[in-house]
């Protein structure tokens, strides 16, 4: 190995000493953030239970608690909240929270959690988009939306799924995109030593083929009436707030 390359391996593996270095300290040092979104404490635990609203517009609902493959995958100290919603003609909607703890690894790409149930994603009909909140403020509130198939069986034909989701922590920090979360977790962090208490909510429904369009309509009204209920994000004495991309 020549001269040149040796200085390239040593700068190199000094970059990689002093970033892990400089996460050690932070991680030392940092303070958990508080959460964006509603909850209540769990006798006996580190984690907390997501406060979801038990009724919206004419929905009822069941609470669902997370399954043992995914306390058993997650870090200890994630916590959850999920509830599905059941419509008057019998349709449904699931909403779920996965809110991190000190544990940053609580989180990933969303669409992780379609595709390890069996959901094969359509990425021309999937797009970022926006749906406008009046409450606590009007905003408008950046989302991605996913159209996703899941293929027939012997009893059950082809189904379509819509899943629309974000990630949202304190200080009015708000977006559908996993890349622009983690870098905003780490400047936070390496500014203030908080790290950022990020939670990620997401809706589900089910759908015959050519329905998509009818049941994101139906969606977007379920969350513009449920999102306020539970989602601390923006506060009302917020000002100029707009889209976050």
């Amino acid at each position: 190995m020549n001269k040149q390359k040796w200085v390239i391996l040593l700068v190199a593996l000094g970059l990689m000493a002093g970033t892990a270095g400089l996460l050690t300290v932070l991680r030392a040092k940092q303070k958990l953030g508080q959460p964006a979104v509603k909850t209540v404490a769990i006798a006996n635990s580190q984690c907390l239970k997501v406060d979801l609203p038990e009724w919206v517009l004419n929905y009822t609902s069941e609470s669902r608690e997370p399954d043992g493959i995914t306390t058993n995958t997650l870090p200890a100290d994630t916590s959850f909240g999920r509830r599905i919603y059941i419509a008057p003609d019998h349709s449904w909607i699931d909403l779920s929270v996965v809110l991190m703890g000190a544990d940053r690894t609580s989180l990933h790409k969303t669409e992780y959690c379609l595709e390890g149930q069996g959901w094969r994603i359509d990425r021309q009909a999937s797009a970022q988009t926006t749906i406008h909140l009046d409450r606590p403020v009007p905003y408008d509130l950046p989302v991605m939306k996913f159209i996703a198939s899941h293929d027939a069986t012997v009893t059950n034909p082809l189904m379509r799924g819509v899943y629309v989701c974000w990630f949202v922590a304190d200080n009015n920090e708000y977006t559908p995109s996993h890349w622009r979360r983690m870098w905003w977790m780490a400047r936070d962090l390496f500014r203030t030593g908080v790290l950022q208490r990020w939670a990620m909510v997401s809706y589900f429904a089910v759908c015959a083929p050519g329905q998509e369009e009818a049941t994101y309509e139906r969606m977007k009204k379920f969350i513009v009436a449920s999102v306020p209920q539970f989602q601390l994000v923006p506060r009302s004495d917020s000002t100029a707030l707009a889209a976050r991309p």
